[in-house]
C-alpha cells in the first residue's frame, strides 16, 4: 500500500530546507515552508525564486514552469498551517534537542494519517521516531546538498517504520527525479560514514604538517578525480555540521578512528565555520578565497 502525497511541509528555511521545498514544487506538490523567523522565509523565497530563474535561463526549465512552481510554495511562522499536510519534512539544524522540540509542537498539529521525516545527516532515526507520537509513520529523508543538483537521497528506516510509510517515501523521492539509496539505522548512514572520516582525516593531515590547505586539496582533486578538495568541501558543508556528524560516529561506534581532529574542534571554537561564517580552512571575504593556513 503507498499513500498518495499531494501536499508537503517542510520544516526550516534554510538551505536544505529551501532546497527540499524547490524541488518538490518543481515536481508538482504544494509546499508549505515554516520557519519560527518571518524573515528566514522571506530570504529562503528568494533563494529559491533566484534558483529556478537560473533554471530558465540555462534552458532547463521554462518560465511558466517557474511561475508555477513558485506559485506553489508559501511560507509560513505559524505551525497550525501544517494542519492540513500529507508530507512534513523536518530539515532543522543538525541538533537533536532542537528536532525533538520541533517534534513535540508539529505532532498534535499534523493529521493522525500525516508521515513525517527528518531530513537529518547522521541521528539516529529510530531515536528521533520514539519522541514524535507516529513512530511507524516515521522515517529519515536524507537530500544531499545542494538538494537541487544532487541527484541522491537516502532512504533511512527505523525500527517501527512500516513498510507504507517506505513504500510512499520511495514513490515521493522517485517523483522528484532523485536516485535513491536505502540505508540502515546507523550513525551518519552511508555518505556521510565515508564522506566526514575522509574529511576529517583530511584535516588531520593538514594539522600534522603533512601538506598545506592547497596541497592537500590539489592532490585530492587531481590525483582522486574529487570534484573539489576534501577542505573546501568542509567548509561548504560547515565546520559546525562536520565536527556534528564526526561526534555522532565517535559517540554512536566507540572506534577512536573517528576521533575528531582538535583543529577541526579549534576551528569551531573560533567560529571560523567555512562558508556560511566568511572563514574556514579558507578566507572568503575577499573576491577569491584564500587558504587561512
Amino acid at each position: 500500500m503507498t499513500m498518495t502525497i499531494s501536499n508537503v511541509g517542510v520544516v526550516g528555511a534554510g538551505q536544505m530546507g529551501c532546497g527540499i521545498a524547490q524541488v518538490s514544487a518543481a515536481a508538482g506538490y504544494k509546499v508549505i515552508m515554516y520557519d519560527l523567523a518571518k524573515e528566514r522565509i522571506e530570504a529562503g523565497l528568494a533563494t529559491i525564486n533566484g534558483n529556478l530563474a537560473r533554471q530558465v535561463a540555462s534552458g532547463k526549465m521554462s518560465d511558466d514552469a517557474r511561475k508555477a512552481a513558485l506559485d506553489r510554495i508559501s511560507g509560513t511562522t505559524d505551525i497550525n498551517d501544517m494542519a492540513s499536510l500529507d508530507l512534513v519534512i523536518e530539515a532543522a539544524t543538525e541538533d537533536e534537542s532542537v528536532k525533538r522540540k520541533i517534534f513535540a509542537q508539529l505532532c498534535p498539529v499534523l493529521k493522525p494519517e500525516a508521515l513525517l521525516a527528518t531530513n537529518t545527516s547522521s541521528l539516529s532515526i529510530t531515536r528521533l521516531a520514539s519522541a514524535t507520537d507516529r513512530p511507524e509513520r516515521f522515517m529519515g529523508i536524507h537530500f544531499m546538498n545542494p538538494v537541487p543538483v544532487m541527484k541522491l537521497v537516502e532512504l533511512v528506516r527505523g525500527i517501527a517504520t512500516e513498510e507504507e510509510t517506505f513504500s510512499t517515501a520511495k514513490a515521493f523521492v522517485t517523483t522528484l527525479d532523485k536516485t535513491i539509496t536505502v540505508a540502515e539505522d546507523f550513525p551518519a548512514f552511508i555518505v556521510n560514514r565515508i564522506l566526514l572520516p575522509m574529511i576529517n582525516e583530511a584535516i588531520y593531515t593538514l594539522y600534522e604538517g603533512v601538506g598545506s590547505v592547497e596541497a592537500i586539496d590539489t592532490a585530492m582533486k587531481l590525483g582522486a578525480n574529487h570534484p573539489m578538495g576534501p577542505l573546501q568541501l568542509a567548509d561548504f558543508i560547515g565546520l559546525d555540521t562536520c565536527l556534528s556528524i564526526m561526534q555522532v560516529l565517535h559517540d554512536g561506534l566507540a572506534d577512536s578512528k573517528y576521533r575528531p581532529c582538535p583543529l577541526l574542534v579549534k576551528y569551531v571554537e573560533a567560529g571560523w565555520l567555512g562558508r556560511k561564517s566568511g572563514r574556514g580552512f579558507y578566507d572568503y571575504r575577499g573576491d577569491v578565497p584564500v587558504p587561512t593556513r
